[in-house]
């Protein structure tokens, strides 16, 4: 019989902000759970990165029932693990641990919260040619996501070229040569006057990093955009790409889509990602205005 009541926590640096105590408390209380989610931040703790194994082994001493991972630990948690889902196996990242029988088991769940939230805000999107700005963790996820929802080539623009290189060969590994390739910043231009679409996966927007991470004046209307950057919700780059009538998409659903799976592999509960998207833009917007 499932319990009632979890124990869950997020390990990162500078997570103090983080949104996701309130969405997987709330969905909890609106399932009868009492649900618990601590924030275990390496910046207050004074431990460096590689700190997350020690900090992994002590939240299952102490009876965790899971734990979501953000940066910088998200590759480095996984030599700490006895088992990967196959998507994070094939990402070489880990943003979600389940402890199962004594055994730290680890998913990815930024890729199929992307992909959800693409599928539903963006669902006539033509995928011919997309370019992606970025190619750290989240541009990972999200390059897999596209290419899982049917795109037919990816571009990735990196400002480190061996960044991008690396991600374009793994993306063709994992998906069939020719799928994906990499390109510097200098290329934009051209990519772009020939693209379907544009994912961005920068921290540029955010609010500690305002500004656009291209030139506005390589937008057109033929464009959609899709942001990854969630806080703020309309960030400079979604503001610029409306005002010339391009199809968008903020970086709300994919937060709160990644939380409801995560959610679900917590506690074995069928998550309402519905409201918790109404939740997410709820206390987003709570706290743009708060700022």
């Amino acid at each position: 019989m499932p319990r009632e009541s979890y124990l869950v926590g997020l390990i990162g640096s500078g997570i103090g902000p983080s949104l996701s105590p309130a969405l997987h408390e709330r969905e909890a209380g609106r399932r009868g759970l009492r649900l618990v989610y601590r924030l275990i931040d390496i910046d207050t703790l004074g431990v460096p990165p590689e700190a997350v194994g020690d900090l992994l082994r002590a939240a299952r001493d102490l009876g965790f029932d899971g734990l979501n991972i953000t940066h910088p630990c998200k590759q480095l948690v996984i030599e700490h693990l006895d088992a990967l889902a196959p998507q994070a196996e094939a990402l070489g990242a880990v943003n979600t641990v389940v402890f199962e029988d004594g055994r730290a088991v680890g998913h990815n769940t930024d890729v199929t919260g992307f992909a959800a939230s693409f599928a539903r805000g963006l669902p006539d999107a033509p995928l011919e040619r997309v370019v992606q700005l970025g190619a750290g963790g989240a541009g990972a996820a999200v390059a897999h996501a596209m290419l899982t929802l049917g795109a037919e080539r990816v571009t990735v623009v990196d400002a480190l070229p061996e960044r991008a290189a690396a991600l374009a060969g793994s993306l063709n590994r994992a998906f069939g040569k020719a799928r994906a390739a990499a390109a510097s910043p200098d290329r934009q231009p051209d990519l772009l006057a020939r693209a379907d679409g544009i994912v961005h996966a920068t921290p540029t927007g955010m609010a500690a990093h305002p500004g656009l991470p291209l030139p506005a004046d390589l937008l057109h209307p033929g464009l959609w955009v899709a942001e990854v950057v969630y806080r703020p919700l309309e960030t400079e780059l979604l503001r610029a790409a409306r005002a010339l009538g391009c199809a968008t998409l903020d970086g709300g659903g994919m937060a709160a889509f990644q939380a409801a799976d995560a959610f679900r592999l917590f506690t074995g509960r069928e998550p309402d990602a519905a409201r918790m998207l109404a939740d997410l833009t709820e206390l987003a917007g709570a706290v743009g205005a708060s700022n």
